[in-house]
C-alpha cells in the first residue's frame, strides 16, 4: 500500500490518547517525586507501545477494511479502560476495583487483540512463520511479567509493592520494545513511508493538544483557576511555548525526515523508521507531556497568590521537558542525516543550566525565559538553514501539485 494515507479509523483511535496523556500528567502532578515521574514514564512507554503497534498494523493493511475495524474498536475500548485506570495503575484506591489488576488486564486485552489482528493480516499476506513468531513471543513474555505485577500485593510486602510493580512493568516494556531490534532480520517492510510519517506527525499533534488542555485546566479545580492577569499572561506564554515546539518539529524537520524515508529502500528503511519514529519520537512525546505537566504547575502557581515561585520539581519537569524535546530533535537529525544540529544542542544545554536559577524566579519569568529562548532558536534556524528549508518546501509543494493533479484527473475520468 505505498502512497496510502492515514484512515479516519486511525484518527478516531488517536483521540483516546488526548485523554490518556492528560491522565498521565494528572498522575504525576498530584505529587511530583522521582517515583511518580518514573511511574509516568513507564505508563507513557506502554501507551506509546499500544499506539505504535496499532500504527504498524495500519501500515501493513488498511485499518478500515475487512475485519480490521472490528479489531480496531475492540482495541480502542481496551485502550480507553487502560486510560481510565492510569491514576490507579500502581496503587489501589479504597472501595474501587483493584486498580493495578484492571490496568494490567486492559493492557493485556488490547495487546491480545492487536496480536490477533497482526497474525490475521500477516498470515493473509503470506508472511513467513518466523515473522509471526517474532512479533508474538515477546508479547507472551511481557504478559508474564505484567501478570506478576498485577498480583504483587499478594506476594510482596506492602511497602515494596509499588517499587516491585515498577520493576516488573519496566521489564515487560523492555521485552516489548526489543521487537524492533529483530525487524530487519525478519524481512519486515515499511509499506508506506508517507503513512508512517503522517501517523507520527498526528500523534505529536495529539500530545501538543493534551498540553493545551493541561494549560487550560491548570490544577483541575475551577475555583483555583481564577481569571486574573497573571493567569492570562501564563496562558499566552504557554501557547507561545507550544507554538515554538510545533515550529521546531513541523516546519522543516519532519518533512525532511519523511523525504529521507521515501528515498531509503530495503532493510535500511526499516531501521530508519524504527530508530527515528518508534524510539526517538517516544522521547519527543515524553518531552511534550513533561512540558504539559510543567505548564499545568505554572498555571496552578500563578492562580494561587500565596505561591511566589515554582517548586524545584516543577521547574525540573517544565525545563526538562523542553530539554528532552530539543535533544530528541538533535538525535533525529543525527540519525537521519548524520549531521549535528549544534544550535539546538547549545540551547538544550543552556536551558539545562537555567534550571537552578529559574527555581528562584517568578513562575511567569521562568516561563518567559523559555519562550524567549525558543523563539531565538526558531529565528536562528530559519535563517541559518534557509537554503535547505527552501528545498524541502519546494519539494513538498511539487509533490502536492502532482498529487492534486492525479486525483483531479481520476475524478474527471470516474465521477
Amino acid at each position: 500500500m505505498p502512497g496510502s494515507r492515514v484512515t479516519r479509523l486511525e484518527l478516531f483511535f488517536d483521540l483516546i490518547f488526548v485523554f490518556a496523556f492528560l491522565n498521565v500528567a494528572d498522575l504525576v502532578s498530584a505529587q511530583v517525586t522521582a517515583q511518580s515521574l518514573l511511574s509516568g514514564v513507564v505508563v507513557l512507554a506502554l501507551l506509546w507501545w499500544c499506539w505504535t503497534t496499532f500504527a504498524s498494523l495500519g501500515n501493513v493493511v488498511r485499518a478500515d477494511h475487512g475485519l480490521l475495524p472490528v479489531f480496531g474498536f475492540g482495541i480502542m475500548a481496551a485502550t480507553f479502560v487502560l486510560a481510565i485506570a492510569i491514576p490507579q495503575a500502581f496503587l489501589n484506591q479504597p472501595d474501587d476495583l483493584t486498580g493495578p489488576v484492571v490496568f494490567a488486564g486492559a493492557y493485556l486485552a488490547l495487546r491480545a487483540l492487536t496480536q490477533i489482528a497482526f497474525l490475521w493480516a500477516l498470515s493473509a499476506a503470506g508472511r513467513r512463520r518466523w515473522t509471526l513468531v517474532m512479533i508474538t513471543a515477546p508479547a507472551v513474555v511481557a504478559a508474564t511479567f505484567i501478570g506478576f505485577a498485577a498480583t504483587a500485593r499478594w506476594w510482596v510486602p506492602e511497602e515494596n509493592v509499588v517499587d516491585v510493580r515498577l520493576v516488573l512493568w519496566t521489564a515487560a516494556l523492555l521485552v516489548e520494545y526489543s521487537v524492533g531490534l529483530f525487524l530487519p532480520y525478519a524481512r519486515w517492510a515499511v509499506a508506506s513511508a508517507g503513512h508512517w510519517a503522517e501517523r507520527h506527525a498526528l500523534i505529536v499533534i495529539i500530545a501538543l493538544g493534551e498540553a493545551v488542555i493541561s494549560l487550560g485546566l491548570g490544577p483541575g479545580q475551577s475555583d483555583l483557576l481564577t481569571l486574573t492577569v497573571p493567569v492570562i499572561i501564563s496562558s499566552v506564554l504557554g501557547i507561545a511555548l507550544l507554538a515554538v515546539l510545533w515550529w521546531l518539529h513541523f516546519d522543516a524537520l519532519l518533512p525532511s525526515v519523511e523525504q529521507a524515508m521515501h528515498g531509503t529502500r530495503g532493510p535500511e528503511r526499516v531501521t530508519l523508521a524504527r530508530d527515528v519514529f518508534t524510539y526517538l519520537h517516544f522521547a519527543v512525546v515524553v518531552g511534550i507531556v513533561g512540558v504539559a505537566l510543567g505548564l499545568k504547575l505554572v498555571t496552578e502557581a500563578v492562580a494561587t497568590p500565596e505561591d511566589e515561585n515554582l517548586s524545584r520539581p516543577a521547574v525540573a519537569v517544565l525545563y526538562g521537558g523542553v530539554v528532552l524535546y530539543l535533544l530528541a530533535g538533535v538525535a533525529v537529525v543525527l540519525r537521519t542525516f548524520r549531521r549535528l544540529r549544534s544550535s539546538t544542542l547549545v540551547l538544550a544545554v543552556l536551558i539545562g543550566l537555567l534550571m537552578m536559577p529559574a527555581a528562584v524566579l517568578n513562575p511567569l519569568v521562568s516561563l518567559f525565559l523559555l519562550v524567549v529562548a525558543g523563539v531565538a532558536l526558531v529565528i536562528v534556524q530559519r535563517f541559518s538553514g534557509a537554503r535547505a528549508r527552501a528545498r524541502v518546501k519546494a519539494s513538498i509543494r511539487a509533490e502536492e501539485r502532482v498529487v492534486e493533479e492525479a486525483v483531479s484527473a481520476w475524478h474527471r475520468g470516474h465521477l
